[in-house]
């Protein structure tokens, strides 16, 4: 996939995202209250956005914040949208971290748009506390994590449908988000050798729960059957703080609860 540039047109950059969204000129055009021929003269260089223009088209074609700013560059405007690091957040960072404590004992990490680790509670770092030097970064992949044969993918029994879950994952991703180092990342993950290990208790055709696929792991303590959700900030106006999701590993049922609280009381 081509890499966007600031020094693509405007024009160029809003045809791409509205293919991108599959989306044509006059739906689009209707949406932002604006003509299909201005939105026409746009993509083709005949008119020049303004900012708030920008900001309507590119509020309806859901452009992620990081790719706003391109828009605004190439159109001559300042970005519009600040990018702090995690650590200078300030509320936004607390809120992260509360949220992370608050799940305890449930598996949780706060991740970027490439799930590099922001933010971890201490019930995730005892999934990841013992991977190896390469895998343990910074930055520490969560993704890569789980799949490297090095990693976690030895002790996920129904492996082949985790990983073929992860993979449509990632596609959505750099579908939804365009951002850098996913295309990597995607044909990093997609070469991973299956792990080669005897049947522990659950089998790769396990069909789990009837409403969501769990994630089942062997642990020293027992197997785990986690569900995960994924929660972002709403009206984030910072680059970093638009790219954050928290991903929390629920039990799928009652001995993985149970499990999961023993493992808290013991530190494992």
């Amino acid at each position: 996939m081509t890499t966007m540039t600031t020094q693509e047109p405007v024009g160029m950059l809003m045809k791409r995202w509205r293919e991108r969204r599959r989306r044509s000129q006059l739906d689009v055009s209707l949406a932002a209250e604006m003509s299909a021929r201005h939105l026409s003269y746009i993509e083709t260089g005949r008119a020049h956005p303004s900012r708030n223009m920008i900001e309507r088209l590119c509020e309806e074609l859901e452009v992620p914040l990081r790719e706003r700013n391109r828009f605004y560059l190439a159109a001559g405007f300042a970005p519009m949208h600040g990018e702090k690091p995690f650590d200078d957040l300030g509320a936004a960072r607390t809120a992260v971290e509360s949220v992370l404590t608050g799940l305890e004992p449930n598996p949780a990490v706060a991740v970027n748009v490439r799930w590099e680790m922001l933010a971890a509670n201490d019930s995730m770092m005892a999934f990841l506390g013992d991977l190896p030097a390469e895998l343990s970064g910074p930055p520490l992949n969560v993704i890569r994590a789980t799949l490297h044969p090095d990693g976690l993918a030895p002790q996920i029994q129904n492996y082949e449908q985790w990983r073929a879950h992860l993979l449509r994952r990632v596609r959505r991703q750099l579908e939804r988000t365009a951002a850098d180092g996913l295309p990597e990342l995607l044909d990093e993950l997609s070469a991973y050798p299956s792990p080669s290990r005897t049947t522990m208790g659950t089998t790769e055709t396990d069909a789990g729960s009837d409403l969501v696929q769990p994630l089942r792991m062997a642990t020293t303590n027992g197997e785990l059957a986690l569900l995960y959700t994924a929660t972002v900030f709403g009206s984030p106006r910072d680059v970093t703080l638009d790219e954050i999701a928290i991903e929390t590993f629920f039990p799928a049922d009652a001995a993985t609860s149970d499990l999961l609280r023993a493992m808290a009381t013991r530190g494992d």
